[in-house]
């Protein structure tokens, strides 16, 4: 950090120890002994604009606050049965690291059909799976590599990418905005593969829109972006859907056991990841029986600029469809966040 960034830390660290005790203390939970990282990350998502950046902190940890989230790890999605499902609907994993010791975040964009539970629950799984990530995976990393590590990388398959997928830019649009102003940052590159021509078509009209510091971080990769992300990473770190081309749907590992699907919750991550939110569940509530329910989260509104974005992705859609004579259909996902 230059001067000028030093300055802005020290002004934004003066700023944030004089919020209320409740606050310090998610923000404590929120930065795992790492505040001057933590803080930086909001900086940089207010372009080193210090009020703003003040703001997003403490609008950040009140949602914190109002939503329970330094508990939602003590909170599983019962039964089984109904997490398997929102697993096979809402596809995401981690399939490895890369050579620095950032984690590999796979999401599976284009097979992901969101219509096996209700909205909560997906909104649900996936701050659960960002917690986890926070709390959990980044300081292991950290402690592995000798080095501090804050970051993920992101690979995103649109693999099987539809007009359909039409019906779920709301809840898609929802999930980004909790990320964008509740855990700005964290991602260090999304590296998009398996790339239709739909999505194509739209990217020409989206990038342009996107601010200078995102655009930078998403790399569009040629055909799985095998030969691209072994440069940093080792093959056993690839997601299914890289190590091959043409290895076929996203939603099945090409290996015979299915070991490799890092999607399933067969694999070590998830039945970990479950695992531990039963662990922590019990350490809470050790005689009452876990419920059968949702945890619903408030969802901020979205900046006004995301907000354009997510409606110019759906008229893009809607006029490649149209030139293509493809018709979509959008019933299926019932889009409810009261």
């Amino acid at each position: 950090m230059g001067i000028g960034s030093q300055d802005a830390m020290e002004q934004l660290m003066d700023l944030a120890d004089q919020v209320d005790e409740p606050l310090k203390n998610t923000f404590q939970n929120m930065h795992q002994g790492y505040p001057s990282e933590t803080l930086l990350r909001f900086l940089k998502a207010r372009e080193w604009n210090i009020p703003k950046a003040h703001k997003m902190l403490v609008d950040c940890l009140n949602w914190r606050i109002q939503n329970e989230i330094d508990s939602i790890l003590t909170k599983p999605i019962v039964p089984t049965d109904l997490y398997r499902s929102v697993r096979d609907s809402q596809l995401i994993g981690l399939s490895g690291y890369t050579r620095e010791g950032l984690p590999v975040i796979a999401i599976g964009v284009g097979l992901s059909t969101f219509d096996k539970a209700s909205v909560n629950y997906y909104v649900q799984s996936h701050i659960q799976i960002n917690e986890y990530r926070d709390r959990v995976i980044l300081p292991a990393a950290t402690k592995q590599y000798g080095q501090y590590i804050g970051t993920c990388v992101k690979i995103l398959d649109m693999t099987g990418l539809r007009l359909s997928a039409l019906s779920q830019i709301k809840l898609l649009t929802i999930i980004s905005t909790v990320d964008d102003l509740n855990y700005p940052e964290k991602t260090d590159t999304y590296y998009i593969v398996n790339v239709p021509y739909v999505f194509s078509a739209c990217w020409k009209v989206v990038k342009p829109l996107l601010q200078e510091r995102t655009r930078r971080k998403v790399q569009v990769l040629q055909g799985c972006g095998r030969d691209e992300l072994l440069k940093i990473m080792d093959y056993a770190s690839l997601p299914h859907f890289c190590r091959r081309e043409g290895s076929g749907s996203s939603r099945h590992s090409t290996d015979e056991n299915g070991s490799d699907n890092c999607f399933s919750l067969d694999h070590t991550f998830h039945q970990r990841l479950y695992s531990y939110i039963k662990q922590q569940s019990l350490s809470v509530r050790p005689v009452a029986p876990i419920k059968q329910g949702s945890f619903h989260v408030e969802v901020p509104e979205p900046d006004p600029e995301d907000s354009n974005i997510g409606l110019t992705i759906e008229s893009e859609f809607r006029k490649f469809g149209k030139r293509n004579g493809l018709t979509h259909s959008r019933s299926g996902l019932n889009i409810n966040v009261d």
